[in-house]
């Protein structure tokens, strides 16, 4: 992770200068790990972010609206009560680490003015906001911490705050040329490695930086490194520190060429990736930390919050599959009826032959075609018509389970079905809107209890399927679970649209908007099936059969689960998804 100490420099620099002498005007708590605070100053009204998320804790100003729970949480209501309206005095960067303590000004429950700490830990899964008072007495903390997680330090009300245990790393603001050379040899260890091994708040990505600039290579070990090699990493490493001394940051976000995806972002400029990547710098390192985790922050919360309905639908699968299982072993043994019944025609057939006491006769069987001789098992304390009866009973009773099994095996498959579509749909949801729907529609199927989340305002709750135009300027709607789905194939298509799924494969259902399909462009089929294809489960595959027809041709049986539907007189194409085609024509 490149959210090292040079980056908490430059963000706490650039936060200090414009939020200190500030007042605090609101606290929120939109996530249980995440805290904005909304500052006042001459210049202007700023929200500071601070996340203390195992995933992706950071701090930065930031312009993202977030939606707040209707009751705001214990530590959001103690910090309204002791910050809420104070002046912020500073903020200040531990050491070189990884840690920020903003001092805030306010009048405490008896009208004086008082002294507290806002502590920003980023230290991963440790990673933790804490307030004190001036004394450095814990008043709490968004995450508590005690014997049971570490019996080094506890982060408990009450408790007096300590810095995280010491690494014995030297802080590189403080260190000379000399100093680091002194740290760099050819020992075995990667040059990158002893840099980092050596200074506080230094990330794999800087240390390598250095390495590059004076070697033209980032992963040179100590032995193949030349005493000038060393001198050169010394030099360029020290070059770095002295930019981060004298305030000169280059705020910037590398990413790929190819795949245009995020690499990694820094506070300095870098070039060890090569032709092979690019960089867009930023105006102030909270623009560049806000876009690098944006995304990437609100996809690890939608799936924290997908992980109970998750559980739920895997749970439910799970109970399918081994009923599947038993349901395909009792018809395995319900095929082998048929010869019950013969047994039954050749006691009947050869029951002068019998005599009770008998355990068995051999009799030909005129069922086969050569009259082969066949053995048949026989009860001693019964006698023998009611042997024949016995094989009878068991024939029917085979037969009545294949018969039954065989429709419960259908409902259980279709049952898979449905679940299997809502696990593909909560793997690609992105929205807590989107969340709510598959909540309530799981709610409606009986999978979950209703307990009182259920939203019945049918205008709040109309889907919103995702929206494209082809380049031929055709509407195109995609539903993204079994709610959107069903609202765009029986509610928002017409008679004369366009239906596009994938053949046999888990995804949604796309409409293409028109009066006469005859008249659609080729090249709208086909970026149409390619977002049929993108949407599924197979997004990854290189030729993916998609099914398309007219939506007259579509209908939903009475009784089926949300999504589900059958149609006639398809066409199929085979397609290969693009991603950077449905993010050309996304709307």
């Amino acid at each position: 992770m490149a959210l090292d100490g040079i980056v908490i420099s430059a963000l706490t620099k650039e936060t200090a200068a414009k939020i200190t002498g500030g007042r605090i005007d609101k606290i929120h708590q939109p996530e249980k790990d995440e805290l904005i605070i909304s500052v006042r100053t001459s210049g202007g009204a700023y929200k500071l972010l601070l996340c203390a998320n195992p995933s992706f804790p950071r701090f930065h100003i930031t312009n993202v609206q977030k939606e707040n729970p209707e009751k705001p949480p214990m530590f959001c209501m103690l910090l309204r009560k002791h910050i809420q309206g104070g002046k912020i005095l500073g903020l200040e960067q531990i050491e070189f680490e990884r840690i920020v303590k903003f001092t805030i000004e306010s009048y405490d429950e008896m009208g004086f003015l008082s002294k507290k700490h806002l502590i920003m830990e980023i230290m991963g899964k440790h990673s933790n906001i804490i307030l004190t008072d001036k004394e450095g007495k814990i008043l709490d903390s968004i995450v508590h911490v005690d014997f049971s997680v570490s019996s080094v330090r506890q982060v408990l009300p009450g408790l007096t705050y300590s810095l995280p245990p010491s690494q014995g790393k030297k802080n590189p603001l403080e260190a000379s040329r000399d100093d680091i050379a002194f740290e760099l040899s050819h020992d075995d260890m990667p040059v990158w490695k002893q840099i980092l091994s050596a200074f506080q708040g230094i990330s794999p990505l800087v240390a390598r930086e250095a390495v590059y600039r004076a070697t033209g290579l980032s992963d040179i070990s100590g032995p193949e490194a030349t005493r000038d090699d060393l001198e050169k990493v010394a030099l360029n490493f020290f070059a770095i520190i002295d930019d981060i001394k004298n305030g000169v940051y280059n705020p910037c976000i590398i990413s790929d060429k190819l795949t245009k995806k995020m690499v990694d972002f820094c506070a300095v400029d870098i070039a060890q990736y090569g032709s092979g990547a690019e960089s867009e710098h930023y105006a102030s390192m909270s623009e560049a930390t806000e876009s690098f985790y944006m995304k990437k922050a609100a996809v690890e919360s939608i799936r924290q919050k997908c992980t109970d309905l998750l559980k739920t639908v895997s749970n439910n699968l799970d109970r399918c599959r081994k009923k599947l299982q038993l349901q395909e072993e009792i018809l395995k043994k319900a095929a082998k009826r048929e010869k019950y019944k013969i047994y039954g025609d050749l006691l009947t057939a050869n029951i002068y032959q019998l005599h009770q006491g008998m355990a068995e006769i051999t009799v030909q069987n005129f069922y086969s075609e050569n009259f082969e001789e066949i053995t048949i098992p026989l009860k001693t304390d019964i006698s023998p018509s009611k042997n024949a009866q016995l094989y009878y009973q068991k024939y029917n009773k085979e037969k009545t389970a294949e018969l039954e099994t065989s429709k419960q095996k259908k409902l259980n498959e279709e049952e898979i079905d449905y679940l299997e579509s809502v696990q593909e749909a909560l793997e690609k949801t992105e929205t807590q809107a989107e969340i709510t729907q598959i909540r309530n529609e799981l709610i409606e199927e009986g999978y979950l209890k209703n307990r009182g989340r259920l939203n019945k305002r049918k205008k709040a709750d109309t889907p919103k399927p995702m929206h494209f135009v082809s380049s031929d300027g055709y509407d195109i709607y995609v539903g993204k679970n079994n709610k959107q789905n069903d609202y765009v194939t029986l509610k928002l298509a017409r008679y004369t649209d366009l239906w596009f799924h994938t053949k046999g494969i888990h995804g949604s259902h796309t409409i293409v908007k028109c009066d006469d399909a005859l008249t659609v462009p080729d090249n709208t089929y086909m970026q149409a099936a390619r977002l049929a294809a993108y949407y599924s489960k197979g997004k990854a595959s290189k030729s993916v059969p998609v099914d398309y027809t007219e939506i007259k041709n579509v209908k939903k049986p009475s009784g089926a689960k949300p999504g589900m539907v059958i149609y006639v007189n398809y066409n199929t194409l085979y397609v290969t998804p693009n991603e950077d085609e449905v993010n050309l024509l996304k709307r």
